[in-house]
C-alpha cells in the first residue's frame, strides 16, 4: 500500500494564514496524519484501503483504547453530551416546526383557511426564499458573534415566530410568518455543521453528522405523532383547533431548547465559551492539539479576502452541485401525506383517516434514523464517502422509476407498489453528512472557506427550491405528479456522475 501525504497544492489555502510557522506546522501534521491513516480517504489500492487490517489500523473505533488519552476521551464524551446532545435537540426541534406546516395542512388547516390551491407548495416557498437570503450572512457573521450567542438566539426568535402561527386567519398571514421563520432558522443546520468540523475529528466527524441529521426524520416523526395526540386531546380546547395547538406546544419547546444553548455551545477551540462550565481549560487545550495534530485550521473571521479566494475555488462549486443533487432526487418523500390522503375507496371514502395519515409517514421516518446512521456509519468505519453516495442514488433510482411508471399509468401499475416506493426512497436520505464529511476532508486547512461553501450549498439547495418544488410538485396535482418522478430518475443519475468526477478530481488535485 502507498504511503504518501496528501498535498493541497490546488487549493489556494496559503493565503488564510498569516503566521508562516503556522502554516508550516499544520502542513506537517496533515503530512503525519496522512501517513498514519494509509493516504486518507482515497489513497492506496483499492483492496488495500478494505482488508481487515487497513481498516483496523486506520478506523478509531478499531484501535486499541490507549491511543487516547483519558484527557481526549473525556472530551469527546463531554462534546458528545453537551453539543451534541443541544444540536440533536435543536435539529428535532427546527424540522418539528419546518414540516408541522405540512401536518397541520392536512389535520384543518387546509379547511379553516380555504386553501384550495397550491398554497402548501408557496409555504415552502416563501420560507426557503428568506431561508436563503439569510443563510449566508448569517455563516459571516457567526465567525464574528458567539455561536452560542448567535443560534440560541436565533432559535428564541423562531419559536415565537411559530407560536403566532397558531393565530393566523389567512394565507397572507402564513406567508408573511413563514418568511420570519426562514430567517430565523436558516443558522441552525449549517451553522452546527460548521461547529462539527471544528470539534470532531475525521473518524468521528461523519458518525456525528448522521445522527446529527437524523434528528430530521425524528422531527418529522413527532410532528406526525405530536399531531395525532392534539387531535386526540386537544382539539377544542380553549377554543382552538387541533392544528393550532401544534404551533403553540412547538413553540413553546423551542423557546426552552434556545434558552439552553447560551450554555451547552461550546464555541470555538481559540475562543471558548465562557459559560459553558463542562469544558476546562485542559479539555481546550485537548481540542486545540487535536485539530494540529489532523492538519486541521481553528475558526478564523471571514474577510473580502477569504469570500474572494474560496470564489476561485472549483469545490466551492462542486459541494453545493452535489448536495442540490442529493437533496432534490429524493424531494417526494415529502408528500407521502398527501398520497396518503388523496386515496379514496370505491364508495369515495378516504382511505385513511387523519391520524392515520399523520401517523403512517412516521415508520418511513424511522427507517430513515436507521439509515442515516448506517450511511454514516460505514462512511467512518471504510473512511469513504463517494462510493456510499453512489449507493445511495442507486437504491433511489429504484422508487423514483416504479413512481414513475405508478404516475403514468395508475390503472396497470399496482397501488402496492408506490406504497412500496414511498418507504424505500427513505433509504436515500442519509447524503448529506457524507457531502459535508468529504468537505471537511478536502478543506481541512481552510476553515474560512468550508464555513463558507456549507452556507452556499445550504443556501443553494433553498434558492432551488423556493421555485422547483412549485413547478415540479405542484400540491394540486397529488399524486399524480406529470414530470416529478421522472425528474427524480435524472437527477439520481446526476449524483452518480458528480459523485465519481469529484473523486477522480480530488484524486487530481490531492495527488
Amino acid at each position: 500500500m502507498s504511503h504518501r501525504p496528501r498535498r493541497y497544492r490546488a487549493l489556494p489555502v496559503e493565503e488564510s494564514f498569516n503566521d508562516a510557522d503556522d502554516e508550516e506546522s499544520l502542513e506537517e501534521a496533515a503530512r503525519s496524519h496522512a501517513l498514519e491513516t494509509h493516504d486518507g480517504l482515497g489513497g492506496g489500492s483499492w483492496l488495500g484501503r478494505f482488508s481487515p487490517k487497513a481498516i483496523k489500523e486506520r478506523v478509531a473505533f478499531f484501535q486499541p483504547q490507549e491511543k487516547r488519552s483519558p484527557l481526549e476521551r473525556d472530551l469527546v464524551r463531554r462534546l458528545d453530551i453537551f453539543l451534541m446532545t443541544f444540536g440533536c435537540i435543536s435539529q428535532v426541534i427546527k424540522y418539528l416546526d419546518q414540516t408541522n406546516i405540512s401536518s397541520a395542512y392536512v389535520s384543518g388547516m387546509k379547511e379553516d383557511l380555504n386553501l384550495n390551491g397550491d398554497e402548501l407548495n408557496y409555504f415552502t416557498t416563501y420560507f426557503s426564499i428568506s431561508y436563503c437570503l439569510m443563510l449566508i450572512p448569517s455563516q459571516i457573521i457567526m465567525t464574528y458573534v458567539r455561536p452560542s450567542y448567535w443560534l440560541p438566539g436565533l432559535e428564541i426568535g423562531w419559536g415565537f415566530v411559530t407560536a403566532m402561527i397558531a393565530l393566523v386567519q389567512n394565507a397572507n398571514q402564513v406567508y408573511f410568518l413563514r418568511v420570519l421563520l426562514g430567517l430565523f432558522e436558516s443558522s441552525a443546520w449549517p451553522g452546527m455543521m460548521t461547529l462539527f468540523m471544528y470539534w470532531y475529528t475525521p473518524t468521528e466527524l461523519a458518525k456525528r453528522m448522521g445522527f446529527y441529521h437524523s434528528c430530521q426524520a425524528v422531527g418529522s416523526m413527532i410532528s406526525g405523532a405530536l399531531q395525532v395526540a392534539i387531535l386526540e386531546t386537544l382539539d377544542g380546547s380553549l377554543g382552538l383547533r387541533g392544528w393550532r395547538w401544534l404551533f403553540v406546544i412547538n413553540g413553546i419547546i423551542t423557546l426552552l431548547v434556545g434558552l439552553a444553548g447560551y450554555f451547552m455551545l461550546p464555541d470555538y477551540p481559540n475562543a471558548p465559551n465562557p459559560r459553558a462550565v463542562w469544558l476546562t481549560p485542559e479539555h481546550v487545550s485537548m481540542a486545540a492539539e487535536r485539530l494540529t495534530r489532523h492538519g486541521r485550521a481553528d475558526s478564523k473571521r471571514i474577510t473580502w479576502a477569504s469570500a474572494k479566494r474560496t470564489a476561485t475555488m472549483w469545490i466551492t462549486y462542486a459541494i453545493p452541485l452535489l448536495y442540490i443533487a442529493t437533496v432534490l432526487a429524493p424531494y417526494g418523500y415529502n408528500y407521502f401525506n398527501l398520497f396518503l390522503a388523496s386515496l379514496r375507496e370505491a364508495d369515495g371514502s378516504p382511505t385513511w383517516t387523519t391520524e392515520q395519515v399523520n401517523a403512517i409517514p412516521i415508520a418511513g421516518g424511522a427507517i430513515n434514523v436507521v439509515c442515516v446512521w448506517v450511511w454514516a456509519i460505514l462512511s467512518d468505519l471504510l473512511q469513504t464517502r463517494w462510493t456510499l453516495l453512489v449507493a445511495q442514488a442507486v437504491i433511489g433510482l429504484v422508487p423514483c422509476i416504479i413512481m414513475s411508471a405508478w404516475t403514468a399509468y395508475p390503472d396497470r401499475t399496482p397501488l402496492s407498489a408506490a406504497y412500496a416506493s414511498y418507504f424505500m426512497t427513505y433509504l436515500s436520505l442519509g447524503t448529506a453528512p457524507l457531502v459535508m464529511s468529504w468537505l471537511a476532508d478536502l478543506l481541512p486547512r481552510d476553515s474560512e472557506a468550508r464555513t463558507l461553501i456549507v452556507g452556499y450549498s445550504i443556501a443553494s439547495v433553498y434558492a432551488v427550491l423556493s421555485w422547483s418544488q412549485v413547478l415540479i410538485w405542484p400540491a394540486s396535482q397529488a399524486p399524480y405528479y406529470k414530470y416529478a418522478w421522472q425528474i427524480s430518475v435524472v437527477i439520481w443519475l446526476l449524483v452518480i456522475v458528480m459523485s465519481w468526477s469529484l473523486k477522480l478530481v480530488e484524486h487530481r488535485f490531492l495527488g
